[in-house]
């Protein structure tokens, strides 16, 4: 069985995301979405809520699965037993730093391949951070994440045209 881990912080869930996850789900037997824990950072959502966010918006998709975790990727990787990372790249500018980190990871566990997907081109611009900042200015963030995602940030912030 193809198992493969496709890591993020999800703060929050993008379009883009969403597209690499149904994308990944289609190549895969089984793919788990890993919700990093940092500890270091203050996120617009909870682990818990971006957990729980992902489950509803992959729920049409049998074969992913939602979970936390914190520490290293390969050890997550290991933990549920899957063989690929699954990385989503928007543009030229991200594959610098996520091939480093796919070397990074296969000098600490060789039998784990890396698995790069681009985002959809009408995505390429959207990243979780754009999207706060938009939404943090009072802005709508429609056609940027799903509708689950727009409802809730609309909660946190106070959006005025959505």
């Amino acid at each position: 069985m193809n198992i493969a881990v496709y890591p993020g912080s999800f703060d929050p869930t993008t379009n883009g995301h969403l597209d690499v996850i149904e994308r990944a789900a289609k190549i895969v037997d089984k793919l788990i979405v890993g919700v990093l824990i940092n500890p270091n950072k203050k996120g617009l959502f909870t682990v818990e809520e971006r957990v729980e966010q992902l489950k509803i918006i992959t729920a049409h998709l049998p074969n992913v699965e939602i979970k936390s975790f914190s520490g290293l990727l390969v050890d997550f990787a290991r933990s549920v037993e899957a063989r690929i990372v699954i990385r989503g790249l928007r543009a030229v500018t991200d594959f610098e730093y996520e091939f480093q980190m796919a070397l990074t990871n296969r000098s600490l566990a060789e039998e784990i391949e890396t698995l790069f997907i681009p985002t959809s081109a009408h995505y390429m611009y959207v990243s979780s951070s754009m999207v706060k900042e938009v939404a943090s200015f009072g802005k709508g963030v429609e056609g940027m994440v799903p509708e689950l995602v727009q409802k809730q940030m609309a909660d946190k912030f106070i959006v005025k045209d959505i």
